[in-house]
């Protein structure tokens, strides 16, 4: 077992299981697509992606190889994302951006607080404005409506 078959196959795993979750949304037809075409299409590419990488994964190393040194580190960015999908509705997208961004950015990469919060408000507001006033994508307003 080779480390691009652990990869590959939790592509696989992953895309499967997103695309059995996510067939409530309309696929469309080509000259008008649904809300799920492009979904399907990005996790139609990220399975066919994880199967190249198993079957070329004879030039990786073994498995039993992997250095788990920076699993602390992934954990520091995996577990607040995975918080901010939990309150993202509930908070909103404007308070819950800004928050997992400044966590992100003042505790987890430990930057001074005087570039942490103007980047964290500023992309977060600049997301917004992209998403919400040009493309016209509505976003959770959460409890505080904002």
């Amino acid at each position: 077992m080779r480390r691009d078959h652990v990869a590959g196959g939790i592509f696989i795993v992953a895309g499967a299981l997103v695309l059995l979750v996510s067939q409530d949304l309309p696929f469309g037809t080509l000259p008008s697509p649904g809300a799920g075409m492009l979904p399907v299409l990005l996790i139609g590419l990220m399975i066919a992606l994880g199967a190249g990488l198993v079957l070329g994964a004879g030039a990786s190393p073994p498995a039993w190889e992997i250095a788990w040194g920076d699993l602390p580190h992934a954990l520091k960015v995996i577990v607040p994302a995975c918080a901010a999908v939990a309150f993202y509705t509930t908070g909103g997208f404007l308070l819950t951006m800004a928050c997992l961004l400044f966590f992100l950015t003042f505790v987890v990469e430990r930057r001074p607080l005087l570039i942490a919060v103007p980047f964290s408000v500023g992309v977060t507001v600049l997301a917004h404005t992209l998403f919400s006033n040009i493309l016209k994508t509505p976003l959770p307003r959460g409890v505080l409506g904002f």
